[in-house]
């Protein structure tokens, strides 16, 4: 099993809007993304509830797939492509670990 987590921190503003609007749209959207690209074992998010992370985290994403193949063909499929380009502008950075376990 291929576990993916990344930890995002938004920008205050982007695309005119506040960074709590952008965080709600960024979850709904990443949510979305196991209905629409198969492969995706497992997928949650996380907006409240972090309590600890340094440097200070908005967003927690972890999912899980069987294989990397699975993994890779998530990375590239258009729908994931359409979050990513969302994400990238309205991200300030992002931190990222794939592990097999």
């Amino acid at each position: 099993m291929i576990k993916h987590i990344v930890m995002f921190t938004l920008k205050d503003e982007a695309l005119g809007k506040t960074k709590a609007e952008n965080m709600a749209a960024m979850k709904a959207m990443l949510e979305e993304l196991p209905s629409k690209v198969p492969g995706v074992v497992e997928l949650e998010t996380a907006t409240t509830g972090v309590f600890q992370s340094i440097p200070e985290t908005d967003i927690v994403l972890y999912s899980a797939f069987k294989t990397r193949a699975d993994l890779d063909f998530y990375a590239t499929h258009p729908e994931h492509l359409k979050v990513l380009a969302f994400i990238k502008a309205v991200i300030a950075e992002r931190r990222v670990v794939d592990y097999e376990v």
